[in-house]
């Protein structure tokens, strides 16, 4: 059985063999997602994609959570979906290695890592596609509705009240600097009225949808990883989401790539005119508390984009309808 110099690595190795009777030959890490640690391994029958959950983040999440959103990635992957299969055993997907480490296997998905910049008006056409067949299969009716989304909106007034808490540290702390984005997002939500949303459209979706869990083709799409956020919600959220991921880049917006998007999520999904201009809005609302905040001079790695995104958002908010025409 091969040994490695992480020990945690090898503790979770030497659980595959004892379970799966899979005998590593290579383990290579995965330098991509926040705190969960991921390796491809190499064994005699193939290669594999090994997750290990960081403890800490794990424990925002139930085992029920966790156990459906990977039943529906095994569904989809089922019906032909692209996303990576899993390996559960016994009914469990989670198992537990000696030294009571979380993780689990599944297959290993070629394909590319693209950056912001770098995706092409037909792999955002795929990417599209596959985003509304996959609302289209979790809504089928294979699953039931729930009473109410994962994300439910805070009254403009409470929203207020958060961005002024937060211009109130800005000045304690002498972030001056920071001050001017505070007083967009206070400007942007004394005119925001919650009827601009599509509130009324819920259903089960990926709520993790950028570039970071895409696997692309040279032009296409390969697969969409990392579920485990499933859950019912408001799908448009998927849609701004992948949309702003792939095409902001360097505070341009590309129009051409937002469109191809639609393109292809209205093949699968109809949905109406300016469908994208009020997801986008919804996802500043939703989202922008949770990038755009005191310490935001400090973020790395993802969180970095996130707020460049819902910056770039904030200051473009009214013009979105307009510049996104019907989309």
């Amino acid at each position: 059985m091969l040994k490695t110099k992480d020990t945690m690595l090898d503790d979770i190795l030497k659980t595959c063999y004892q379970v799966y009777g899979m005998e590593v030959q290579e383990a290579l890490p995965i330098h991509r997602g926040y705190l969960n640690l991921k390796w491809k391994v190499r064994t005699a029958s193939g290669n594999f994609l090994i997750k290990q959950f960081n403890k800490k983040r794990f424990q925002k999440y139930s085992d029920e959570e966790l156990f459906f959103a990977f039943t529906q990635q095994q569904r989809l992957k089922e019906q032909g979906f692209p996303c990576p299969g899993l390996y559960p055993l016994g009914g469990h997907y989670l198992l537990n290695s000696e030294k009571n480490d979380r993780f689990m296997v599944m297959e290993f998905c070629n394909g590319r890592l693209l950056s912001p910049g770098t995706v092409k008006p037909c792999q955002m056409y795929e990417l599209g596609k596959a985003a509304g067949r996959m609302h289209s299969l979790l809504n089928d009716g294979t699953n039931s509705k729930k009473s109410s989304p994962e994300f439910n909106p805070p009254s403009v007034k409470d929203r207020l009240n958060h961005w002024k808490n937060v211009e109130k540290k800005i000045r304690e702390t002498n972030k001056l600097s920071l001050a001017t984005i505070i007083e967009t997002q206070i400007d942007l939500t004394v005119n925001v009225s919650l009827d601009d949303y599509n509130l009324r459209e819920t259903g089960w979706a990926h709520r993790d949808l950028f570039l970071d869990n895409i696997l692309f083709t040279d032009n296409g799409l390969s697969a969409i990883l990392d579920f485990d956020r499933l859950k019912y919600d408001h799908p448009q959220l998927d849609v701004a989401r992948a949309v702003i991921s792939g095409a902001l880049c360097e505070n341009t917006f590309d129009i051409s790539l937002a469109s191809a998007f639609m393109e292809g999520y209205r093949v699968e999904r109809p949905v109406e005119r300016e469908f994208l201009s009020k997801a986008l809005m919804f996802l500043w609302y939703m989202e922008s508390t949770w990038w755009i905040e005191v310490d935001m001079d400090e973020h790395k790695g993802p969180p970095i984009r996130f707020t460049e995104e819902m910056v770039w958002l904030s200051e473009h908010y009214g013009e979105l309808k307009e510049m996104l025409g019907g989309l």
